[in-house]
């Protein structure tokens, strides 16, 4: 399942490559967003399962939903669109456990020399991939990365957020929530895209794939495995993301993989690592 979780999750950054040529990225993440809404409406109705009780509640799925969806796949999508490679966009979202646990040390006043010399080896990391990658013929500017830093800051806040106020509940409300907001927020940025979407089978193939195996199965596994008790890995099983990323792009899209790149990347996940990790084992 573990393994699983990772494939499924690398091919977010794949998909938007695929749904690019044929589609803007708004209307894309808009049609994506209703069609998850109701495929989980019937199987919250079937399940039987409970709504929120509490309207605060509601409110605060809804404001993880325009961070977490909205902002996160909408920067990511508009990152691809405006030219940045899926390796380095994953990347790029992927120092998301640094900032959180950054920040969560910050309000507690305790950041280990460990947690900063992680900051520090991270920073390095993501600066050796994406050098290379800016300048003439590159495939990183100013405009893209700014895209992809604000979806890294967006599902950071999301993230931090839900923590601090969201309750406990079952996934399947609490998913068609947030994708309620996120489509109300995505709706005007959609209609303000002069571009049309162009339906072919690739372009309905990517559609297919983002819903069913991102929104519905990545979403669902990641639900499982927490429930399961592996909550303290899953944050582990992100720093596989980048790579797993690059090595499909690769493959799929011959987005070239250096060795400045591969130690960059290893770099960041070792930057990574270093700062989420307990500081004791009996947490």
């Amino acid at each position: 399942m573990p393994a699983l979780f990772v494939l499924i999750w690398s091919t977010g950054f794949i998909v938007a490559r695929y749904g690019m040529p044929y589609s803007p990225p708004m209307k894309f993440l808009l049609v994506r967003y209703l069609l998850s809404i109701a495929c989980f409406l019937p199987w919250i109705f079937l399940a039987k399962v409970k709504w929120p009780t509490h309207r605060v509640q509601w409110l605060h799925l809804a404001v993880t939903g325009v961070f977490m969806h909205a902002g996160y796949l909408g920067g990511v999508w508009a990152a691809v669109k405006a030219g940045m490679g899926s390796g380095l966009s994953s990347l790029i979202v992927g120092l998301q456990p640094v900032l959180t646990a950054f920040w969560l040390s910050s309000l507690g006043g305790q950041i280990s020399r460990r947690q900063w010399l992680g900051l520090v080896t991270g920073f390095i990391g993501l600066v050796m991939v994406v050098s290379r990658k800016f300048g003439q013929g590159g495939e990183a500017d100013w405009v893209n990365m700014a895209f992809a830093v604000g979806a890294l800051f967006s599902i950071t806040i999301g993230t931090l957020y839900q923590k601090r106020f969201v309750l406990t509940c079952d996934v399947r409300t609490a998913n068609t929530v947030q994708l309620m907001a996120a489509a109300l927020v995505t709706l005007p940025l959609a209609l303000l895209e002069s571009e049309s979407m162009h339906w072919n089978n690739g372009l309905a193939g990517a559609m297919a794939w983002s819903v069913l195996a991102l929104t519905l199965g990545g979403s669902s596994l990641l639900y499982l495995l927490i429930q399961r008790g592996a909550a303290a890995s899953v944050t582990s099983l992100m720093y596989l993301v980048p790579p797993s990323t690059a090595l499909l792009a690769w493959l799929l899209f011959s987005e070239p993989i250096t060795v400045i790149t591969i130690a960059g990347t290893l770099l960041t996940a070792l930057g990574v690592s270093l700062v989420v990790r307990p500081a004791s084992r009996t947490v």
